[in-house]
């Protein structure tokens, strides 16, 4: 039996254009408030259809780089069954297949277990809806 669950939801605005927002910030910030010194698990979770967690290098051009190949493997054009929206948009409810809306990260004495250059990170390719939730939950 877990010692603590405890959950937030950030909301974040991804604005007009494809982005990957880096939450690592965030996450860092909510396990010192509500897990200090505790071991467990922190789920990173979007409830969208159209919308994805990754982890991953940001900075380096990573970032640009994912969205280059989403952008090649998914295109933006009426190849999509799912139309309604802006031309393409269907292709934004099949992203999650390939980015999943979740990732689960260990936690050792209050602090995210990430490699050196990785980071935690929302993949939104929606320009439809800027305005996205994303509900962090550690189980300790």
């Amino acid at each position: 039996m877990s010692d603590s669950f405890t959950t937030t939801v950030l909301n974040i605005t991804t604005g007009t254009a494809e982005t990957v927002t880096d939450l690592t910030r965030a996450c860092e910030e909510f396990l010192t408030r509500t897990a200090p010194g505790c071991d467990g698990l922190l789920n990173v979770f979007v409830p969208h259809a159209t919308a994805g967690i990754a982890v991953l290098e940001t900075g380096a051009g990573s970032d640009d780089d994912l969205l280059a190949a989403l952008h090649h493997l998914l295109p933006a054009d009426d190849r999509w069954q799912h139309r309604h929206g802006s031309p393409g948009h269907g292709r934004d409810h099949v992203l999650p297949a390939l980015v999943p809306p979740h990732a689960t990260l260990p936690v050792i004495g209050g602090r995210l277990q990430l490699g050196t250059w990785q980071s935690v990170c929302l993949v939104d390719t929606n320009k439809d809806n800027a305005d996205r939730q994303v509900r962090l939950s550690f189980l300790g």
